[in-house]
């Protein structure tokens, strides 16, 4: 358990300086410079998800159960992945009319995974993880939307607010292939990468 949690501390304490420390942020990107900067976050980052994935992979099964989900909340799971993985893909595609209105579909992404996989799996590993990366997800958005309240007050003030350019074409592209790899892992994939069924 040590490793995974030492894991999720440098993993998601790379990706937090946003929450908790912008001005420290804003000064190690000046003193250090952005590749510089870039690099020492990538290199923490990749060595705390090594960590939290041998970590997670060393004692879950091992780990006691705290409930006894029913076979439902597979199925709602299942379903939660599916919004999950359609914000993961608007994320990535540009000019779709979800970002857009969203602002942030990639952080909502992790909130509705960790969810979804907090609710199907009932082990304290299960419940470390996906707890730690919820918990995250809350407070990053909750960041981001005050940086963008910020943000958006200064362009009004200054004229210079714009609103982004959208299309159904991207919108619904982006949709069909996040519920494409939805399928694709409740089909066989999941099984195949993680060694476990969605459904059981």
């Amino acid at each position: 358990m040590a490793l995974l949690i030492l894991g999720l501390v440098l993993f998601l304490g790379a990706h937090s300086t946003r929450i908790f420390a912008e001005n420290g942020r804003q000064a190690a990107l000046e003193r250090l410079g952005d590749k510089a900067y870039k690099g020492v976050y990538t290199l923490v980052s990749l060595l705390g998800f090594g960590l939290l994935m041998y970590g997670f992979d060393q004692v879950r099964w091992d780990s006691p159960a705290l409930w006894m989900p029913p076979v439902w909340v597979k199925h709602v799971a299942a379903l939660l992945m599916l919004l999950s993985l359609v914000l993961l893909a608007c994320a990535h595609a540009p000019r779709n009319a979800i970002k857009a209105k969203l602002h942030h579909p990639m952080v909502l992404s992790v909130k509705v995974w960790a969810l979804a996989h907090l609710l199907a799996n009932p082990r304290v590993a299960d419940v470390v993880l996906f707890g730690a990366f919820l918990l995250w997800s809350v407070l990053n958005f909750r960041a981001a939307r005050k940086r963008d309240r910020l943000a958006s007050a200064a362009g009004e003030e200054a004229g210079t607010l714009l609103v982004p350019e959208v299309s159904m074409a991207a919108t619904w592209r982006a949709v069909g292939i996040g519920v494409v790899v939805w399928a694709v892992l409740l089909s066989r994939g999941h099984e195949w990468l993680f060694g476990v069924s969605p459904l059981g």
